[in-house]
């Protein structure tokens, strides 16, 4: 399925509103809102809209560290962590990245002793290092169609 100039109107929207009705969007992009629901079946069926979600503040919620992780992985302790990771609730993101380092990690915790716990736990795993995040620059920053 392609993603015609209409469709990124519509995921313009959805992006900045994922609760925005049918009939605001098809208001704004200017067609039916029966056709605006289409195009959204149609692109939920294609995986180009993979979901909807809620942001949630972890400071607003108790916890006082946001902080990113990296992991190099000690030889043979790829596959294992792989597994591990997913059964840690602080993990809001990981990726697997190439370069020296193999997965880097979001986390959110409740304050510096909850931060020197989590890292005796990842380091049988491998060598971490550890910044703290102070503030977010840019935010969920939404898809836009290449140029």
């Amino acid at each position: 399925m392609s993603v015609d100039n209409l469709n990124w109107k519509i995921l313009k929207c959805l992006q900045e509103n994922a609760r925005m009705s049918n009939a605001e969007i098809s208001r704004r992009v200017g067609v039916s809102s029966p056709a605006v629901s289409e195009r959204i079946k149609k692109m939920e069926d294609a995986e180009i809209i993979q979901g909807y979600t809620t942001f949630v503040s972890p400071f607003k919620t108790g916890y006082q560290l946001k902080a990113i992780i990296t992991l190099r992985a000690f030889m043979g302790m790829l596959k294992p962590f792989l597994e591990k990771v997913k059964t840690y609730d602080e993990v809001v993101n990981c990726y697997r990245i190439t370069g020296n380092d193999n997965i880097v990690m979001e986390v959110v915790l409740k304050n510096q002793k909850h931060l020197e716990t989590f890292i005796d736990q990842l380091i049988s795993y491998g060598e971490t290092r550890t910044q703290i995040v102070l503030s977010h620059v840019i935010k969920h920053s939404e898809i836009k169609p290449l140029k």
